[in-house]
């Protein structure tokens, strides 16, 4: 069993908590603010509900002070949201536990990239890092003291950058429905809530603005039109995949895969029916506002590095951009320079044959 720090108390953090802890690792849990700590510090547990049962995961150690949840570990998994990714990398570099091996649980699109750069721009050799193109987890934080679980994925994919087979390694140990890919470029275009969420986050927004998302995001925000602009996304994803040489699985098929549509939906390939039919996502609220993460980190950290990523590859991403301009009037937000780009990720100036040969 793994000596595992868990790094933020959010859903996924939680989540993170309450499964690994079941299954015998020892755990760690560390978060930036101190005050989202205090619930569980008093009590000394993480209460959860959901697929796992209901239960409280009792975790070693659980403390704001990075030093002090790091020492020792095996592995960092870092289960924060993505526009978090570069304070945390610098905030591991600065200490001298800095080599230890990284599992980005979710990566989404491009976060090993970014990672990996933090480290280079402040000339320390990267510890092992592996992303995993999604959450693990659909969990939400109802409430300050307790995780509610409607979701764990069945197969997801695990990817590491060069030299960062020790990180895969760990990844798997941690979550045997982990799947080792070729390379980041097959976990970060697998990123499913770049498809999910900016058609709906866009589509929805005046719902969204005069109700404070009282509706079901997955369930009535999911109509014919919203999935014909999805469907056009997607294509254009499956075609950057194909030019980084991969042969990736339709958004209903990757969605089927992790389980979070039923596979009797899956199988008509009918959007609407598939993703409002899901049992994961099926109670699941719209943003209450547009400063949500939907918009910030999947737009400055989804359309944006795949933007940056088509352009390398050569692909007319029309729909993807539509929808980062979209979102950058609806916020007043300018995601470009705010969200991972390209020189974020440390490929700028790169082109396809350069790019891969740095991810291989």
């Amino acid at each position: 069993m793994s000596k595992v720090a868990i790094l933020g108390a959010g859903a996924g953090g939680l989540s993170a908590v309450a499964e690994l802890t079941s299954r015998k690792h020892q755990v760690r849990l560390w978060n930036r603010s101190a005050g989202a700590l205090e619930p569980f510090r008093e009590s000394g547990y993480v209460e959860y509900e959901g697929i796992f049962g209901e239960g409280a995961a009792q975790p070693e150690s659980i403390s704001s002070d990075l030093e002090k949840i790091l020492d020792g570990v095996d592995v960092i998994l870092i289960c924060l949201p993505t526009f978090a990714h570069s304070a945390v990398a610098h905030a591991i570099a600065d200490t001298k536990y800095c080599s230890t091996p990284i599992i980005l649980n979710p990566g989404h699109t491009g976060g090993a990239l970014e990672f990996q750069t933090v480290f280079h721009e402040r000339k320390i050799a990267p510890p092992p890092i592996a992303e995993f193109s999604t959450l693990t987890y659909v969990a939400r934080k109802y409430r300050e003291n307790r995780v509610t679980i409607t979701g764990a994925a069945k197969s997801i994919r695990l990817a590491a950058l060069p030299g960062g087979e020790e990180a895969a390694r760990l990844g798997s140990e941690l979550y045997p429905a982990a799947n080792i890919v070729g390379d980041v470029m097959a976990t970060s275009l697998a990123n499913v809530n770049l498809i999910l969420h900016p058609p709906c986050a866009v589509l929805g927004s005046a719902w969204i603005e005069a109700t404070g998302g009282d509706f079901t995001f997955y369930v009535e925000g999911m109509t014919p039109g919203v999935s014909r602009v999805m469907k056009s996304l997607d294509n254009e994803r499956l075609a950057m995949g194909k030019a980084f040489g991969h042969n990736l699985p339709t958004l209903i098929e990757e969605m089927s895969a992790i389980g979070t549509v039923e596979k009797k939906d899956a199988e008509g390939g009918e959007l609407v029916q598939a993703i409002s039919g899901g049992e994961a996502n099926r109670k699941i609220k719209a943003p209450d506002s547009l400063q949500h993460r939907y918009y910030r980190e999947d737009f400055g950290h989804g359309l944006v590095p795949f933007i940056a990523l088509a352009e390398i590859a050569g692909v007319e991403t029309p729909v993807a951009a539509s929808l980062l301009n979209l979102g950058e009037a609806l916020t007043g937000k300018d995601f470009r320079t705010t969200g991972r780009n390209a020189a974020k990720m440390g490929i700028a100036g790169l082109d396809k044959n350069a790019l891969l040969e740095k991810i291989n």
